[in-house]
């Protein structure tokens, strides 16, 4: 089986997140991206907890794309430090994979 990951970041609207979902797409960069929200996040920033409104990006994509994959997201992200962080997708529908597979460059 292919290498898969799901990549999220976070977004301070939902404008800017459904951009980065649609760009990576249509890079062929993603197979599917989602974008859920708004979501509550709590996090230390410049030594104090910031309370902040989100949107939230899941992106399914391969290994082999992550890196252009990140450039792709950072041209886009506003924020100075933006989380994107990958998982490796250990288990899942066959049927899914297979459809992934095919929407991505092979590798």
């Amino acid at each position: 089986m292919e290498e898969f990951i799901q990549v999220l970041t976070t977004t301070n609207n939902k404008d800017e997140a459904v951009k980065i979902a649609r760009k990576v797409v249509e890079k062929r960069l993603a197979g599917c991206s989602q974008v859920l929200g708004p979501i509550k996040s709590f996090y230390w920033w410049k030594k104090r907890i910031e309370e902040t409104e989100e949107w939230l990006c899941l992106i399914k994509s391969k290994t082999n794309l992550y890196e252009e994959l990140e450039r792709e997201i950072k041209g886009i992200h506003t924020y100075e430090t933006p989380e994107i962080i990958a998982t490796p997708i250990t288990k899942g529908n066959r049927e899914y994979f297979k459809w992934l597979t095919g929407q991505l460059p092979r590798s």
